[in-house]
């Protein structure tokens, strides 16, 4: 691929809780400021590739263990993971790096997002060719709720409790995340000279795309049922192009309770560098969300049908 990419991808969240701390409650910094971690925007990215049945390693998986006569269910080891993914018997005798590494430029998270794979005698790093910031909510007025939730069973361990168990659920009531992301191919040239890899390619760059669209929406769970994808801009320019983190340019606002706007502050930033941009594109939800089209020469579109507004 011989252009980088610059971009953002905004996360909706209403009654959900899109990326929560140890406590149950969603992230914020010493200043209370709410945000989501790049791996919460990474992980619905990696269930939509495996579910269509790409390569994921870096991925929570199970097997079932025999020990001392008893049987459980156990998260798998990254070097079980590894085994299991490129069908490989016992990585302790893979004596070839450049094998090893090779199979990890398979992974499709590996390629985008990069490894860190500690491994006894295979201790190896890849920095990604896609690296995300951390997304903060832009949203003002968001709020924390706590939800307590009745279970039909009682305390197992206590005989003597005849009442049923309480747990809480924990959401923002809206919240409006804001990641910046920054594509480099140039990530891999040392490992293409190697001849490991074929580098960062124009079909890698799609298959990030089209989970960057819709995957925090397709990614269906309790805590994440009301978190949907609702802003990408991707800007191409030339490979020796660098612009800074777009996140920080971006405002947002309610119109009313069923209409919010994003205002793009980086239209003066980017003719700075008209000659260097190949394409700017937006998507975003045309049926809730208006966008300031002040952008010299960009096409907007659907984020769901990706069909031209």
């Amino acid at each position: 691929m011989k252009k980088r990419v610059y971009g953002i991808i905004g996360i909706k969240s209403i009654m959900a809780n899109w990326n929560a701390d140890f406590t149950g409650y969603p992230k914020t910094t010493s200043d209370g400021s709410i945000f989501g971690s790049d791996k919460a925007l990474k992980y619905p990215m990696k269930k939509m590739w495996e579910n269509e049945n790409e390569k994921i390693l870096y991925i929570k998986s199970y097997k079932i263990d025999n020990e001392k006569g008893e049987t459980k269910l156990r998260p798998r080891s990254l070097k079980e993971r590894y085994e299991q993914i490129f069908n490989t018997e016992d990585l302790k005798k893979e004596k070839s790096i450049e094998n090893v590494l090779k199979n990890l430029f398979l992974a499709t998270d590996v390629k985008n997002f990069g490894a860190t794979f500690a491994e006894e005698g295979k201790n190896l790093s890849i920095t990604g060719a896609v690296q995300i910031t951390q997304g903060f909510n832009k949203y003002i007025d968001s709020i924390t709720e706590e939800q307590s939730i009745l279970s039909p069973f009682r305390n197992s361990k206590n005989s003597d409790d005849d009442n049923s168990t309480l747990g809480s659920k924990i959401v923002s009531n809206e919240a409006h995340y804001v990641y910046h992301f920054a594509i480099n191919p140039r990530a891999y040239d040392e490992f293409k000279a190697m001849g490991v890899t074929e580098g960062y390619t124009e079909e890698d760059y799609a298959k990030f795309k089209r989970v960057a669209l819709v995957s925090a929406t397709s990614f269906n769970t309790n805590s994440k049922v009301g978190c949907e994808n609702e802003l990408a801009v991707f800007i191409e320019t030339d490979e020796n192009q660098y612009l800074p983190d777009l996140g920080n340019l971006v405002e947002f606002e309610k119109i009313d309770n069923d209409k919010n706007r994003f205002i793009f502050n980086f239209s003066e930033l980017l003719n700075s560098f008209k000659k260097s941009i190949k394409s700017i594109e937006i998507y975003y939800n045309p049926y809730n969300t208006e966008i300031e089209k002040t952008i010299e020469g960009t096409k907007y579109y659907n984020i769901f049908t990706r069909e031209e507004v």
